[in-house]
């Protein structure tokens, strides 16, 4: 039923003005169609992320998007560069935190949040 087709990250965000600037100046995501009045769509690879205006922005505790990627020291200190601060988890079993990535064999991972607290994750291959 669901298997064949893409799912859309969705996130919802409080600033709309904060979170475009953000996703699209800082993580460098291109906007892209089908915004409507209170949302916008972002393009990420052969994917989208929806932002949308909610009063619920930021209460999930957990990972909202995850970015896989060849190189996430690189983007990690990519993002150091904009500003960007990564957050530590020091109570995750069987995992080092080496500077702002954590590493557990042979993944490599860090999180950071957006400006209405919304948790996302990059991930090696």
């Amino acid at each position: 039923m669901l298997g064949d087709k893409d799912p859309k990250v969705t996130i919802a965000v409080k600033d709309m003005a904060a979170a475009q600037k953000f996703y699209e100046g800082t993580l460098g995501l291109k906007k892209g169609e089908g915004g409507q009045p209170g949302a916008l769509v972002f393009k990420s690879g052969g994917s989208s992320v929806f932002i949308y205006e909610s009063k619920f922005a930021g209460t999930n505790q957990a990972t909202a998007a995850t970015w896989v990627l060849d190189d996430v020291d690189g983007t990690v200190r990519e993002l150091k560069g904009k500003g960007v601060p990564f957050e530590h988890y020091a109570d995750l079993p069987g995992v080092t935190l080496e500077g702002d990535v954590h590493v557990a064999r042979d993944m490599r991972a860090a999180w950071f949040k957006d400006p209405d607290g919304n948790i996302l994750a990059l991930v090696s291959q």
